[in-house]
């Protein structure tokens, strides 16, 4: 399987986000990935739900969405109403995660769980069943361009690890820092999906740098 290439919204250029939304579309990108930051869970405050409507009035390519918020639950409907997809929690912001996971199904969103750096993959194995998709943060959530924290790779080979051995379906997506060089280090390690920004509305060819990521799957490393 082809390496999945979400890339971040975070780092488009807002002032033409219809542009880069549509430059997405055309590209080899697989899904667009949307953060959601309430300014309390983590330091900065991003898209709200009229933003997330006005790309999927244009997306023709599902909506990845990562909430970094306090309270998610009371949430979870707008999240659906706007076009959301695949929505992802924080573990260290749910109080009842399976409760959380189980709503978030029955509105008919698959459900993903993302972890801070500190915390340990080993959390998820009463509920890694239950998982679409497991984010591994790769960087301090709240800001883009931050420097990779390479412990990252390691959390991605004992999550595969407890995929493996539950024989769950959930997707293994890795994000912050991710270039060439670390994109190709956590294929590697079992990552099934990365997210760039920086690394790809920064490059002189965003469509390029995609198709690039792209390529970055297990059987080209064997």
């Amino acid at each position: 399987m082809s390496t999945i290439v979400s890339p971040s919204m975070l780092s488009c250029d807002f002032a033409n986000i219809q542009r880069d939304v549509e430059m997405i579309n055309n590209s080899q990108a697989d899904w667009f990935h949307i953060d959601v930051m309430d300014g309390v869970f983590v330091p900065n405050i991003s898209f709200g739900f009229p933003i997330i409507s006005a790309i999927k009035k244009h997306a023709t390519k599902p909506l990845d969405v990562h909430i970094m918020i306090e309270n998610p639950d009371d949430y979870l409907t707008e999240f659906k109403n706007c076009g959301t997809d695949i929505l992802t929690v924080h573990y260290e912001a749910c109080r009842h995660l399976h409760r959380t996971i189980q709503a978030i199904k029955s509105l008919g969103m698959k459900a993903g769980v993302a972890l801070n750096p500190h915390t340990p993959v080993d959390l998820l194995k009463d509920i890694i069943d239950d998982l679409d998709l497991v984010l591994i943060m790769s960087v301090n959530p709240g800001f883009g361009g931050q420097k990779f924290i390479p412990n990252a790779i390691n959390k991605v080979k004992e999550l595969k690890s407890l995929i493996t051995k539950s024989k769950s379906k959930a997707l293994i997506e890795v994000d912050g820092g991710v270039n060439i060089d670390t994109g190709r280090l956590l294929v590697e390690a079992g990552a099934d999906a990365l997210v760039a920004g920086s690394f790809v509305f920064g490059s002189s060819n965003p469509s390029k740098t995609i198709e690039e990521l792209k390529q970055l799957n297990s059987t080209e490393l064997i």
